[in-house]
C-alpha cells in the first residue's frame, strides 16, 4: 500500500525507534533532518539492554526536546544481562531525558532467554514503572496472551501505564490489553500487503488509544519493505495507510497520534 507524501507536513510522533543502532552512525544527522522535514516533532529513543540505555539518555541529552530515552532490558537480552545491569537501568529511570521502562516484555519467538527468566525481567519492568509513574515498552512476539496474563494481577492497582509496541496479535488481545489500559502501537506491518487481518484490528483501537512507530532499523514500511535501515521519516507511511484504513484524514489522525504519545511519555509531575 503506497502513499505518497504529504505537501504540508504531519505533525508525527515516533514512539519507538532503535537510533543507537550502528546502521545511523555515519547517517544520524542526515535522518534527524529528513525526520524534521517530514513533520516529526519527537522520536523515542529506545533502549534495549544496559549499554543502549545509557546511549539513549545520551542522544536525548544531546538532542533536547526531540528526541526522548526509554530504558530498559528486552527479553531477549535477559540472558546477557550482568548481575550490575539492572541496577543501572534503576538508575536510568531517574534520568532526566528518560519518558519509559522498556523495552520490556515477553517472547516466544527467538530461544535466547529461558521463558522462566524473561518473566522474571519482565515483572521488574512493570514494578520500576509503577514506582517511577513511568509507561511501560512492551514487546510482543507469538505470546500476547501470556503478556496479558502476566499484566493482569496488577491491574488491581489501576490502570497499566504502557504501550503494546509493533502490535500483531488479534483483537481478542488487543481487547484484553485495551481493559488493562494499555495504548497500541502500529509500525510497518500494518502496511504490508497481506495485513488484513492487523489492519482490521488497527479499525478498532480507540482514536485515544492509538499510536504509530516505525521499530528502526527494522520493519521498513510499504512502499520501502525489505530495505534498511528504516528510519522515523518513515513513519508517515504507517501513518496514512492507518488513516486510508481506519476512514480518517492524515491530518486528523497525525494531530491524534502525535497527543496520545505526548500524554503517554509525559515527564511525570
Amino acid at each position: 500500500m503506497t502513499h505518497p507524501p504529504s505537501r504540508t507536513p504531519l505533525r508525527l510522533y515516533d514512539t519507538h525507534a532503535h537510533l543507537t543502532d550502528r546502521s545511523f552512525h555515519d547517517c544520524f544527522e542526515r535522518i534527524l533532518t529528513d525526520a524534521k522535514t517530514t513533520g516529526l516533532v519527537a522520536i523515542n529513543v529506545v533502549g534495549f539492554d544496559a549499554s543502549t540505555s545509557r546511549a539513549a539518555c545520551d542522544l536525548a541529552t544531546a538532542y533536547t526536546d526531540f528526541l526522548f530515552a526509554t530504558v530498559g532490558i528486552q527479553p531477549n537480552s535477559a540472558a546477557e544481562a550482568l548481575p550490575e545491569d539492572w541496577a543501572a537501568i534503576e538508575r536510568l529511570a531517574d534520568h532526566d531525558t528518560v519518558r519509559g521502562i522498556g523495552e520490556t516484555g515477553l517472547d516466544r519467538y527467538w530461544k535466547d532467554t529461558p521463558w522462566e527468566l524473561q518473566q522474571d525481567y519482565f515483572e521488574r519492568h512493570i514494578e520500576l514503572g509503577r514506582a517511577k509513574r513511568l509507561p511501560l515498552v512492551i514487546h510482543m512476539r507469538e505470546c500476547g496472551q501470556e503478556i496479558v496474563d502476566q499484566l493482569k494481577p496488577h491491574r488491581s492497582k489501576g490502570p497499566i501505564l504502557g504501550v503494546m509496541h509493533s502490535y500483531t496479535g488479534d483483537w481478542d488481545v488487543c481487547k484484553q490489553c485495551l481493559d488493562l489500559g494499555l495504548l497500541i502501537s502500529f509500525a510497518g506491518m500494518v502496511t504490508f500487503k497481506k495485513s488484513d487481518d492487523l489492519r482490521e484490528v488497527a479499525k478498532r483501537v480507540p482514536a485515544d488509544r492509538i499510536l504509530i512507530e516505525t521499530d528502526c532499523p527494522y520493519l521498513s514500511p510499504e512502499p520501502f519493505r525489505g530495505k534498511r535501515p528504516n528510519e522515523p521519516s518513515r513513519v508517515e507511511h504507517t501513518l496514512r495507510c492507518l488513516a486510508t484504513t481506519r476512514g480518517e484524514r492524515a491530518e486528523d489522525l497525525a494531530a491524534q497520534t502525535t497527543e496520545n504519545a505526548k500524554q503517554l511519555f509525559r515527564k511525570p509531575s
